[in-house]
């Protein structure tokens, strides 16, 4: 296993910054409690640029500072957004960023990356999440007693969009990745793509 990486670390730490800051932008919807936010685009790029390692740490430290109190989850922080009817969602991020970095740490790289990083950001970073989130929505909410009313109050909605975030975050992770590749922030030899060295130009 690679030792620990003081720059991953410190990447962690801007990038649950960078998960504040987009958490703090988010649409209500009369009929959900469950807002609109760029959070789930913060937890595909911290999993996709950082690794499955340090993209986890990032979301965890959120996590951390919401149970410590503060408003760092769409405003709002303290244990009883943790408990709440959102908690099913925010404990699948870590699963989410690490799965994301796991799979973008060997992705090969090729004329189809764009393609697979959505892929693999809209399975692991937007499906993934909605199993648990809308079953611990459903036991906070006894009103959503139908499989309709949770899939529209829980998932449906935000599925569009998702597939936007899963776009938008391979597009960019793509020209990061030209100049910043994941082994820069690892520690690694390898780079983001599995067996070649992510600093040899193509002839």
């Amino acid at each position: 296993m690679n030792r620990w990486s003081l720059r991953g670390l410190i990447f962690s730490a801007l990038f649950a910054g960078v998960m504040i800051a987009l958490s703090s932008m988010k649409v209500s919807l009369p009929f959900s409690t469950v807002p609109i936010t760029l959070q789930t685009l913060a937890v595909m790029l911290a999993g996709s640029v950082l690794g499955a390692r340090y993209g986890t740490i990032a979301v965890l430290i959120v996590i951390g500072l919401a149970a410590a109190g503060f408003p760092v989850l769409a405003g709002r922080g303290g244990i009883s957004v943790l408990v709440g009817p959102t908690a099913g969602y925010i404990f699948a991020w870590p699963v989410s960023a690490f799965l994301i970095g796991w799979f973008a740490q060997r992705m090969s790289k090729g004329k189809f990356t764009v393609g697979k990083l959505l892929l693999v950001n809209f399975l692991f970073g937007s499906l993934l999440v909605y199993p648990s989130g809308v079953a611990w929505l459903v036991h906070s909410i006894p009103s959503l007693d139908t499989l309709p009313k949770a899939l529209t109050a829980g998932m449906l909605p935000f599925l569009p969009g998702d597939f936007l975030k899963a776009a938008l975050c391979a597009s960019v992770v793509t020209a990061v990745w030209k100049v910043y590749p994941i082994e820069r922030i690892v520690g690694g030899t390898n780079g983001v793509w599995l067996g070649k060295n992510a600093y040899e130009e193509k002839a």
